[in-house]
C-alpha cells in the first residue's frame, strides 16, 4: 500500500552537481538528519551500466561521464516505484574495484525522497519529477583536489588515470551537461569551504514539509 500523501507528498529533492564538488558529503550530512521512515535517498551512482556497454574514447579509454553510462530507464523507473510508494531494491555500484564487494541495498518509500547524481537535471523526464531542485557549486580547483583524493582512497585509480579522465572526460561532460543547469537550479550552494549554514537552511524546509505529513505529525 502506498505511503505518500498526493499532492504534497512525496516532496522530491534533486541534488547535483560536479564531479568533486561535495554532493555526495551534503547528502549524507543531509540525511543524518532524518530516520529513513522520513527521508530516503537514490542515488544515480547505482545505476552505472557495466563496463562493456561504457563508450570508449580516443586513447581507449572507458568514459564514465556521460549521461549514457547510466541505466537512464531503469533509474527513472525506480524513482517512479519511490514515489508510488513502493520498496526498491538494487545491487550496489562499486566503481569496479575488485577489492570491495557489493551489498543489496533496499530502499523503503518515504514522504521527503533525495535524489543524488550527475546528470539529473538533464534526464528529462527525472527533472520533471523533482519540486526542489538543489546545485552544489564549488571551485574547480578544490574539485580536481577532492576527486584525486577520492579516487586514489576510496576507488584505487591510480594519480595518472585520474588527471587524464579529469581534463578529457569529467571536465567536458561538467560544461556541456551540468553547469548549464546551474540556472535552473531553486537553491544554489557554495560549497567552497562549507555548506554548513546552507545545510541548515534544508534541512529546516524539509522538517517544515514533514510537519505536515499525518502519519509523522500524530
Amino acid at each position: 500500500m502506498s505511503s505518500v500523501l498526493p499532492g504534497l507528498f512525496p516532496l522530491t529533492i534533486g541534488i547535483c552537481g560536479g564531479s568533486g564538488s561535495g554532493k555526495t558529503t551534503f547528502v549524507r550530512r543531509l540525511c543524518e538528519h532524518f530516520s529513513p521512515d522520513e527521508v530516503c535517498l537514490l542515488s544515480q551512482d547505482n545505476y552505472y551500466l557495466p563496463r562493456d556497454q561504457q563508450h570508449v574514447d580516443e586513447r581507449g579509454e572507458y568514459n564514465f561521464d556521460l549521461p549514457r553510462s547510466f541505466d537512464k530507464k531503469a533509474f527513472r523507473r525506480d524513482l517512479e516505484r519511490l514515489r508510488r510508494g513502493e520498496v526498491v531494491e538494487r545491487e550496489e555500484y562499486t566503481y569496479n574495484n575488485p577489492v570491495v564487494q557489493p551489498r543489496w541495498i533496499v530502499i523503503q518509500p518515504a514522504p521527503v525522497i533525495v535524489v543524488e547524481g550527475l546528470f539529473i537535471f538533464h534526464y528529462k523526464k527525472i527533472a520533471a519529477q523533482l519540486d526542489l531542485k538543489v546545485f552544489i557549486n564549488t571551485k574547480e580547483n578544490l574539485k580536481i583536489i577532492r576527486r584525486i583524493y577520492r579516487d586514489q582512497r576510496e576507488r584505487n585509480y591510480p594519480l595518472e588515470d585520474v588527471l587524464y579522465k579529469y581534463q578529457y572526460h569529467v571536465m567536458p561532460a561538467y560544461e556541456r551537461y551540468i553547469l548549464p543547469y546551474r540556472e535552473e537550479a531553486d537553491l544554489v550552494i557554495n560549497n567552497n569551504r562549507h555548506f554548513e549554514q546552507a545545510l541548515a537552511v534544508l534541512v529546516g524546509f524539509i522538517r517544515y514539509r514533514l510537519a505536515q505529513y499525518p502519519q509523522l505529525a500524530q
